[in-house]
Protein backbone atom coordinates (compact mmCIF):
# COMPACT_ATOMS: atom_id res chain seq x y z
CA UNK A 1 0.00 0.00 0.00
CA UNK A 2 3.10 2.24 0.47
CA UNK A 3 4.73 1.50 -2.45
CA UNK A 4 1.24 1.99 -4.03
CA UNK A 5 0.97 5.73 -2.11
CA UNK A 6 4.50 6.33 -3.07
CA UNK A 7 3.91 5.63 -6.72
CA UNK A 8 0.66 7.89 -6.94
CA UNK A 9 2.64 11.03 -5.36
CA UNK A 10 5.52 10.40 -8.01
CA UNK A 11 2.82 10.49 -10.80
CA UNK A 12 1.39 13.11 -9.60
CA UNK A 13 4.17 15.25 -9.26
CA UNK A 14 5.27 14.51 -12.78
CA UNK A 15 2.39 15.86 -13.92
CA UNK A 16 2.75 18.59 -11.98
CA UNK A 17 5.95 19.78 -13.02
CA UNK A 18 4.62 19.36 -17.10
CA UNK A 19 1.84 20.76 -16.07
CA UNK A 20 3.70 23.90 -14.83
CA UNK A 21 6.12 23.85 -17.75
CA UNK A 22 3.50 24.16 -20.16
CA UNK A 23 1.79 26.73 -18.49
CA UNK A 24 5.27 28.46 -18.56
CA UNK A 25 6.08 28.17 -21.79
CA UNK A 26 6.50 30.93 -23.81
CA UNK A 27 4.17 31.39 -27.28
CA UNK A 28 6.25 31.57 -30.29
CA UNK A 29 3.88 34.46 -31.88
CA UNK A 30 4.28 36.17 -28.98
CA UNK A 31 5.87 39.33 -30.31
CA UNK A 32 3.54 39.00 -33.11
CA UNK A 33 1.21 42.53 -33.58
CA UNK A 34 -2.32 41.77 -34.04
CA UNK A 35 -4.71 43.64 -36.64
CA UNK A 36 -4.72 45.68 -39.67
CA UNK A 37 -1.88 47.35 -40.17
CA UNK A 38 -3.38 50.94 -40.66
CA UNK A 39 -5.01 50.51 -37.16
CA UNK A 40 -1.30 50.07 -35.85
CA UNK A 41 -0.47 52.80 -37.73
CA UNK A 42 -2.94 55.18 -36.16
CA UNK A 43 -1.58 53.67 -32.62
CA UNK A 44 1.65 54.24 -33.20
CA UNK A 45 0.66 58.05 -33.68
CA UNK A 46 -1.67 58.04 -30.93
CA UNK A 47 1.26 56.82 -28.67
CA UNK A 48 4.12 58.18 -30.08
CA UNK A 49 5.98 61.49 -28.25
CA UNK A 50 5.82 63.85 -31.23
CA UNK A 51 7.01 67.56 -31.28
CA UNK A 52 3.66 69.80 -31.30
CA UNK A 53 4.60 71.02 -34.92
CA UNK A 54 5.04 67.70 -35.88
CA UNK A 55 1.46 66.78 -34.64
CA UNK A 56 0.44 70.25 -35.67
CA UNK A 57 0.92 68.92 -39.42
CA UNK A 58 -0.62 65.52 -39.28
CA UNK A 59 -3.46 66.96 -40.75
CA UNK A 60 -1.98 66.26 -44.24
CA UNK A 61 -0.91 63.22 -43.79
CA UNK A 62 -2.73 60.02 -45.42
CA UNK A 63 -2.09 56.54 -44.84
CA UNK A 64 -2.88 54.54 -47.96
CA UNK A 65 -2.73 50.68 -48.25
CA UNK A 66 0.40 49.80 -50.27
CA UNK A 67 -0.05 49.21 -54.14
CA UNK A 68 2.09 48.07 -56.91
CA UNK A 69 1.90 51.37 -58.02
CA UNK A 70 3.17 53.14 -54.99
CA UNK A 71 6.33 50.38 -54.31
CA UNK A 72 9.02 51.85 -56.17
CA UNK A 73 8.12 55.22 -54.45
CA UNK A 74 7.60 54.54 -50.85
CA UNK A 75 10.10 51.21 -50.97
CA UNK A 76 12.59 51.97 -53.46
CA UNK A 77 11.79 49.08 -55.95
CA UNK A 78 8.73 46.92 -57.09
CA UNK A 79 10.94 43.48 -55.75
CA UNK A 80 9.63 43.06 -52.02
CA UNK A 81 7.15 40.07 -51.32
CA UNK A 82 4.66 41.23 -48.76
CA UNK A 83 1.09 40.32 -47.46
CA UNK A 84 0.16 43.50 -46.23
CA UNK A 85 1.44 47.00 -46.10
CA UNK A 86 0.19 50.69 -45.34
CA UNK A 87 2.14 54.10 -45.89
CA UNK A 88 1.46 56.88 -43.81
CA UNK A 89 2.67 60.28 -45.81
CA UNK A 90 2.03 63.95 -45.75
CA UNK A 91 0.33 65.15 -49.04
CA UNK A 92 2.00 68.72 -48.29
CA UNK A 93 4.95 69.10 -46.08
CA UNK A 94 8.31 70.99 -45.90
CA UNK A 95 9.95 67.85 -44.28
CA UNK A 96 10.63 64.85 -45.67
CA UNK A 97 8.64 61.89 -44.20
CA UNK A 98 7.13 58.55 -44.50
CA UNK A 99 6.17 55.78 -42.36
CA UNK A 100 5.49 51.94 -43.51
CA UNK A 101 4.31 48.96 -42.23
CA UNK A 102 4.94 45.96 -43.74
CA UNK A 103 3.25 42.42 -42.61
CA UNK A 104 5.60 39.56 -44.71
CA UNK A 105 6.44 36.16 -44.41
CA UNK A 106 8.25 35.26 -41.07
CA UNK A 107 10.88 33.69 -42.61
CA UNK A 108 11.49 36.56 -45.19
CA UNK A 109 11.87 39.52 -42.38
CA UNK A 110 15.50 39.87 -42.80
CA UNK A 111 15.75 39.39 -46.38
CA UNK A 112 13.00 42.13 -46.61
CA UNK A 113 15.15 44.73 -43.85
CA UNK A 114 17.95 44.05 -46.14
CA UNK A 115 15.67 45.13 -49.47
CA UNK A 116 14.30 47.72 -48.13
CA UNK A 117 18.31 48.91 -46.77
CA UNK A 118 19.42 48.67 -50.09
CA UNK A 119 16.48 50.50 -51.55
CA UNK A 120 15.85 53.08 -49.37
CA UNK A 121 16.59 56.47 -50.42
CA UNK A 122 16.98 59.48 -48.23
CA UNK A 123 16.91 61.90 -51.09
CA UNK A 124 13.83 61.14 -52.83
CA UNK A 125 11.66 64.14 -51.67
CA UNK A 126 12.24 67.45 -53.81
CA UNK A 127 14.60 69.88 -52.21
CA UNK A 128 14.92 68.09 -48.90
CA UNK A 129 16.00 65.17 -47.46
CA UNK A 130 15.40 62.79 -44.65
CA UNK A 131 17.77 62.91 -41.97
CA UNK A 132 17.53 59.21 -40.47
CA UNK A 133 16.29 56.03 -41.85
CA UNK A 134 15.12 52.76 -39.40
CA UNK A 135 13.88 49.56 -40.27
CA UNK A 136 12.99 47.48 -36.96
CA UNK A 137 10.48 44.37 -36.85
CA UNK A 138 8.07 42.81 -34.18
CA UNK A 139 7.35 38.89 -35.20
CA UNK A 140 6.46 39.77 -38.87
CA UNK A 141 5.81 43.21 -39.17
CA UNK A 142 8.32 45.41 -40.27
CA UNK A 143 8.83 49.50 -39.38
CA UNK A 144 10.17 51.10 -41.93
CA UNK A 145 10.62 55.15 -41.36
CA UNK A 146 12.42 57.72 -42.65
CA UNK A 147 12.43 61.27 -41.34
CA UNK A 148 14.29 63.74 -38.78
CA UNK A 149 15.64 62.23 -35.63
CA UNK A 150 13.07 63.28 -33.44
CA UNK A 151 10.20 61.91 -34.94
CA UNK A 152 12.15 58.57 -36.25
CA UNK A 153 12.96 57.93 -32.67
CA UNK A 154 9.56 58.74 -31.39
CA UNK A 155 7.84 57.05 -33.88
CA UNK A 156 9.84 53.55 -33.10
CA UNK A 157 9.62 54.39 -29.40
CA UNK A 158 5.70 53.78 -29.47
CA UNK A 159 6.14 50.68 -32.18
CA UNK A 160 8.49 49.04 -29.75
CA UNK A 161 6.06 49.34 -27.08
CA UNK A 162 2.77 48.78 -29.16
Amino acid sequence: MKTMKKMMLCVMCVAAVVFCAACGKKDEGGDQLEGSLTDIMAGLYEQADLSEDFRAGMDSFETYELTEDLEVSILGTDEIEYTEGVASIPMISPNAYQCVLLRVEEDKVDTVKQQLKDNADLNKWVCVSAETMLIESRGNVIFFIMGDNDTVYAMNGAFQKY
